[in-house]
């Protein structure tokens, strides 16, 4: 099967590559080898894959039948294609691969971290790098959604969305999140505020009540057969970022090796964002029910952003005995989101990090420039 790579960027980019040439070994290879590399090395686990012991500035996020990679400066989807027999037969189950081309588009990514000192602050910093990963994520499943379609349905799919329109979409996603991991629990457990007749016991079961609503919401994707290749990708995604992050060469061989699992994942994230919420509410005590309702929203910014800094240190320490075991928990959750990729998922994965890796050199990057690279999905 032949494979290609289209690199579309708004900003010039590197000649078009073949996907069998980007996935030659010499291209990236070891630390020595290739400066660009992240020097981490490995260890292994109970299973014998392996595990890399150091952060790199890069991130992710599985769409349709692809990867979306994002380094400091640029950010890159790959996708899958249908073949045209498989076109030709109309739609596609969301469980049958795609079999075609790989698809590669890369964009440069404008972070408003990088031109203003006071939103690098921690804390304010978190909270700003994870709207940008909500407007990129979005704007990379249209992206993917539209690699998916015969040529003459792709309603423009080169031109750039209005910034209304995805300001729209984060906008809802975010209400949508709130009322049901915030307002839900606080109001179901107001229905036994007064039998409780303990602040301390009504923060501590809201807590437990918001865990359950988000464990329960995991477990319901996961069931999902629709969402079974996605979870696959996000598996192939998590292998091919360790894989830089121990200075190995990408080859879909090497990140095979790896453990799905990875500390700076959106899903542990969102698990650190239900624990540090208890810790946040208690505080403020048993007040009156529009208060309740006002501090569970107007928190979500503080929670958001402690739970970003947390992730983050755990990225950089994950070699330390202690942040492993509190990071366990989060890490057994990805069981969930992630299924074991094969190797043609990897080489989609490892396509869009090397559009990104083309455009920026991550071992060169000031720590000014690092401020703000958020968890990988």
């Amino acid at each position: 099967m032949s494979s290609r790579v289209a690199a579309r960027s708004t900003t010039p980019v590197a000649p078009e590559r073949s996907v069998d040439d980007l996935l030659e070994p010499d291209v990236y290879g070891t630390v020595d080898e290739a400066p660009i590399a992240a020097p981490g090395g490995v260890d292994a686990d109970a299973d014998g894959q392996l595990n890399a012991r150091r952060d790199a500035p890069v991130g992710g996020q599985a769409v349709l039948e692809g990867v979306m990679m994002r380094g400091v400066s640029n950010w890159a989807v790959a996708v899958r294609k249908p073949t045209d027999e498989q076109l030709a037969e109309g739609e596609r189950s969301p469980e049958e691969a795609a079999l075609g081309e790989i698809e590669v588009t890369a964009f440069p990514l404008e972070s408003a971290l990088r031109r203003h000192r006071l939103l690098r602050l921690p804390i304010v910093r978190g909270v700003v790098a994870l709207g940008g990963s909500l407007a990129i994520g979005f704007r990379a499943l249209e992206v993917s959604a539209n690699a998916q379609l015969p040529p003459d349905e792709k309603d423009g799919s080169a031109e750039e969305i209005p910034k209304a329109v995805w300001a729209g979409t984060v906008v809802v996603a975010l209400i949508v999140a709130i009322v049901l991991f915030f307002l839900i629990p606080v109001g179901l457990t107001s229905l036994i505020k007064d039998q409780l007749g303990s602040s301390f016991l009504f923060w501590l079961i809201e807590g437990v009540v918001r865990t359950s609503i988000f464990l329960g919401y995991m477990l319901l994707l996961s069931r999902l057969r629709d969402l079974r290749r996605v979870f696959e990708y996000h598996g192939a995604e998590h292998k091919t970022i360790s894989c830089f992050e121990a200075g190995l060469p990408l080859t879909p061989t090497n990140a095979q090796r790896f453990s799905r699992l990875h500390p700076r994942c959106g899903t542990s994230f969102l698990l650190v964002v239900m624990i540090v919420a208890i810790f946040v509410f208690a505080p403020i005590g048993l007040p009156a029910w529009y208060w309740l309702v006002a501090t569970r929203i107007l928190g979500v910014p503080l929670i958001a952003g402690i739970s970003f800094e947390l992730i983050k240190f755990a990225g950089r320490n994950r070699s330390r005995p202690w942040v492993r075991a509190v990071m366990w928990p989060g890490l057994k959750l990805q069981l969930l989101t992630t299924r074991e990729p094969d190797l043609d998922q990897l080489a989609v994965a490892i396509a869009a990090l090397r559009a990104v890796l083309d455009r920026e050199t991550p071992g060169e990057l000031s720590a000014e420039d690092l401020v703000g690279v958020e968890v990988v999905a």
